[in-house]
């Protein structure tokens, strides 16, 4: 193809809205998946400081969780949920989510010992620790784990849709070079790109206010 072709194609799927209804389902699936990646992160990260028995358990199994491919997973998703956009979003959280509660982890127990052990001294028990001194001290790590995380959460949604979805920008471009329609795919990449940046790019902008 060529950028003239590519954008005539985006215009005339832009005219009969086509483009929009698939850009929105990747876009809802991606955001959806991201923000309960973060949720579950945190939550789990939490939990895994609080008890030392748990995270000994679990961190064997989150390590190889987080370094199996992805893409192995999501035939196996849609074989157990079915092909529909929750499915999607698992796929979509199932790329970052492993590596997040271990990043997390390990950024909660890089806390500072010095103040850790002030708010024993003066009577605390974890749960101050955690509210005083843990979370706030991991706001900015968290805020880089959530730029990673966008992205991974576009690239499992996308894996998702190639397999099992009728609509989205990962169907379109599976279905494209499939009927060798090689000016949607490509056009369906830019896209994805632009997505990719402006996420990626709102979220440098949260960064950037919070460590303010």
């Amino acid at each position: 193809s060529s950028p003239s072709g590519i954008a005539r194609c985006f215009f005339s799927m832009a005219a009969d809205r086509s483009i929009f209804r698939h850009l929105w389902v990747t876009l809802y699936e991606t955001l959806v998946s991201f923000f309960l990646v973060t949720f579950f992160s945190v939550l789990a990260a939490v939990l895994l400081w609080f008890s030392k028995k748990l995270s000994e358990i679990l961190e064997p199994y989150l390590v190889v969780l987080n370094s199996l491919p992805k893409s192995a997973l999501a035939p196996l998703l849609i074989v157990w949920l079915g092909a529909n956009e929750r499915t999607i979003i698992v796929c979509g959280m199932s790329v970052a989510i492993f590596g997040s509660i271990l990043n997390l982890y390990t950024g909660f127990g890089e806390a500072d010992p010095e103040k850790l052990k002030l708010i024993e001294t003066l009577g605390g028990g974890k749960k101050e620790k955690l509210m005083k001194i843990i979370l706030p001290s991991s706001v900015p790590l968290l805020l880089s784990v959530m730029k990673v995380n966008i992205g991974l959460c576009l690239v499992g949604v996308i894996i998702g849709e190639f397999i099992g979805a009728r609509k989205g920008l990962g169907y379109l471009i599976i279905y494209s070079s499939q009927t060798f329609k090689l000016t949607w795919v490509l056009m369906s990449i830019i896209i994805l790109c632009i997505i990719a940046i402006i996420l990626y790019g709102l979220l440098g902008l949260i960064e950037k206010r919070a460590r303010r």
